[in-house]
């Protein structure tokens, strides 16, 4: 982002190339009078549906509302997006500022009388205006939207959901900030001497890391892609322990960072706003408009898998200590060994090693196989565009195409800044429409990947990119009429199919044979390496189950409390993991005071299941490919498609029979993730059934 200019570029038409946003044009500063302009257009446009004297109708209510706010949502979609991935002081002070009141803004709208009894009349008797049946589904979601913001209350209670909504918001927005302070304030500083047993790419990286901060030498910071492999490659227990603990400390430091004190408030405010609704916790609110259904649904799922998955941690834990003891280990084993021995192990039982493995997957190539896969499946390709604006220089600009012409634009932004939020997402500055006119989609991926010369990606690493890449498509591929649907726009346990279904073709040998090739040599990875780490798929299944269950369970237990202002929760923590038998050795992927997903918003909380039950369906979903005998059948592809291009237009189990013929079967995932035998079939049935 670069200097001010006149006229403020974010109240005028941007003439950019296929109207990315003119990042180099963009400041802080021009944020507020922006956000005070659209919100002012936006409110109008409401007040002009409402006082409409005709008859409510589909065009002049739904439509009418598909229509408005539309340069609110361009502002919102570009200033979110910098914060997460530019960052810097002036945009969280903005951030701060503005979260209560775009919160405020927002339940002005849902909660706007006139509207809402024109939406409602226009609801009683839908079922004779003859729609269409994506029409159909936006004018019963735009309903129900209004019903669970509280439209239908009296006036007490409406205002108490408002003050709810502002209070959440900037509680969401410290929760994130707090998280993104610890991990840009806490480093190791390391030298020479303690670098014992890390590969050269993990050096580079933290070389480069040290450079960002000024620092001679070597740190390891809180950046996942620094600090999960130097927990698995340091022979140094003792910093292995340091970085662990630090790890698992960001929210937790007391001060003005601390986020147990958010924590309680934040669930006490959520519980309160689903009781307004005549909800009796949370969860219940929160479930009662996903695929599961209800809490009982979904934990019922995550038991499937709780008991089968410790079983394997045991059996997984017994090994890494026989390996330990060979080599005069001694005591139990700690979290912060778990990586560092799971490792050695790998390298003993699959003669497999990271280090061996990190020179093939280049980080240039792991992204071109992502975009020649789209091509294979999709039909799309992928240009890039050296002339765009973009907001920092390590995104990259690209134009999708497919037989019939523009698709839209995806930027990717790969690599760990100090400022970037952590972890990695998919976002879109511009969804896709066709109400009006074709609209096209600007997405953008964001990773973390440790810079370094040149970048080489973990098989993990790999599947995170291919993961958000899926996201991506789902964003790309969308053909819908109402913005609302448009993309990613669907139930919650539903968003993660499309990423994980994609992450499968990256293990495909034939993938892994055109571009996991080696960074000096060029060569390809052999075919006996290959063979090696598929084989080696199911290996340590057992630890990552556990923590990741662990999370998802706490995060069912947090929002279905009877009394959340009352948790103290780092006692709860313990309580809760003790009394679910979590294995010691074992963290939980995700300790409550950094839940970003939870606590930096709402869009995963109470849904932190979905990934798992999403991964029913991916499992599932790619057997149909595996029973085509062909990971790249295009009939199977056309049907994929299909789904990614729908969006919300239709209920998302029949989006999934439509594409796989049938409802899904949990016995994939469990082969999978080899927690049982593959025998026997478990449907999932219909959104309110479990699992």
């Amino acid at each position: 982002m670069a200097g001010m200019t006149a006229p403020n570029p974010l109240l005028v038409p941007w003439t950019t190339p296929f109207g990315i946003p003119p990042f180099d044009r963009i400041l802080p500063e021009h944020f507020p009078p922006a956000f005070e302009a659209a919100m002012a257009e936006h409110l109008e446009e409401i007040a002009a549906i409402g006082a409409d004297p005709a008859e409510p109708g589909f065009a002049n209510t739904i439509e009418a509302l598909q229509r408005s706010g539309r340069a609110l949502s361009r502002v919102v979609n570009l200033f979110s997006n910098l914060v997460f991935s530019f960052g810097g002081t002036a945009l969280e002070e903005l951030d701060r500022e503005m979260s209560p009141r775009l919160a405020q803004h927002g339940m002005r709208v849902s909660l706007d009388p006139a509207v809402f009894a024109r939406v409602d009349a226009l609801h009683r008797r839908r079922g004779g205006l003859g729609l269409a049946e994506d029409q159909l589904r936006v004018l019963d979601r735009t309903h129900l939207g209004f019903i669970r913001s509280g439209a239908a209350l009296d006036a007490v209670a409406k205002a108490r959901m408002t003050e709810i909504s502002e209070r959440l918001a900037l509680l969401h927005t410290r929760f994130g900030q707090n998280v993104v302070h610890d991990e840009k304030v806490w480093s190791m500083a390391l030298e020479a001497a303690d670098l014992d047993g890390l590969p050269g790419f993990l050096r580079e990286g933290m070389e480069g890391a040290a450079t960002e901060r000024s620092i001679p030498g070597f740190v390891v910071t809180l950046s996942r892609s620094l600090i999960e492999p130097f927990l698995t490659f340091s022979n140094r227990r003792d910093l292995r322990e340091r970085a662990y603990k630090a790890w698992i400390a960001r929210g937790t430091h007391p001060g003005e960072h601390d986020n147990r004190p958010l924590i309680s408030e934040i669930l006490a405010l959520r519980a309160e706003r689903a009781k307004l609704l005549g909800y009796p916790s949370f969860a219940v609110f929160r479930l009662a408009d996903t695929m599961a259904g209800t809490p009982e649904a979904a934990e019922e799922l995550l038991s499937q898998v709780w008991e089968p998955a410790k079983r394997k941690a045991a059996a997984e834990r017994d090994r890494l200590l026989a390996v330990a003891r060979q080599e005069g280990f001694e005591g139990p084993l700690e979290p912060w060994d778990w990586r560092y021995l799971a490792e050695k192990v790998r390298r003993a039982d699959y003669d497999l090693d990271e280090a061996e493995l990190k020179p093939y997957f280049l980080l240039e190539n792991i992204q071109q196989a992502a975009f020649d896969t789209a091509t294979r499946l999709f039909g799309l390709t992928f240009t890039p565009i050296p002339d765009a604006p973009v907001y920092h220089p390590d995104v990259r600009a690209y134009e999708v195409r497919d037989a019939t012409g523009h698709v839209g634009i995806f930027l990717a932004d790969p690599y760990a800044r100090a400022d970037k939020r952590s972890g990695a997402w998919m976002s879109s500055y511009r969804d896709q429409e066709n109400l009006d006119a074709p609209v096209s989609p600007i997405i953008v991926n964001n990773n973390n990947f440790a810079k370094s010369e040149p970048t080489l990606l973990s098989f993990d690493d790999a599947e995170t990119l291919f993961h958000e890449f899926g996201h991506a498509l789902h964003g790309l591929l969308s053909q819908v009429r109402y913005p609302s649907q448009s993309g990613t726009s669907v139930r919650r346990d539903f968003v993660e199919l499309p990423s994980q279904i994609y992450e499968h073709w990256l293990a495909v040998p034939e993938t892994l044979r055109r571009y996991a090739l080696h960074h000096e040599t060029g060569e390809p990875v052999p075919d006996a390496v290959i063979a090696r780490l598929l084989a080696a798929r199911g290996f340590n299944q057992g630890f990552a189950t556990v923590e990741y269950t662990a999370a998802a369970l706490i995060d069912m237990a947090l929002h279905s409390h009877p009394a959340p202002g009352t948790i103290e929760i780092d006692r709860f923590e313990a309580e809760f993991l003790q009394r679910i038998g979590m294995p010691r050795e074992i963290g939980i992927r995700h300790r409550p005071a950094h839940f970003q997903h939870l606590f930096a918003g709402s869009g995963y909380a109470a849904g932190y299941y979905s990934y798992l039950w999403a991964e029913v369906l991916d499992a599932d979903g790619y057997d149909a490919f595996t029973e085509a005998q062909d990971p790249f059948d295009p009939a199977t592809a056309a049907r994929l498609r299909a789904l990614l291009s729908a969006g919300d237009t239709r209920d998302p189990m029949e989006l999934y029979v439509a594409f796989r013929g049938r409802k899904p079967s949990i016995a994939p995932l469990l082969r999978s993730r080899e927690l049982l035998p593959a025998q026997g079939e478990n449907p999932i049935s219909n959104n309110r059934s479990r699992p």
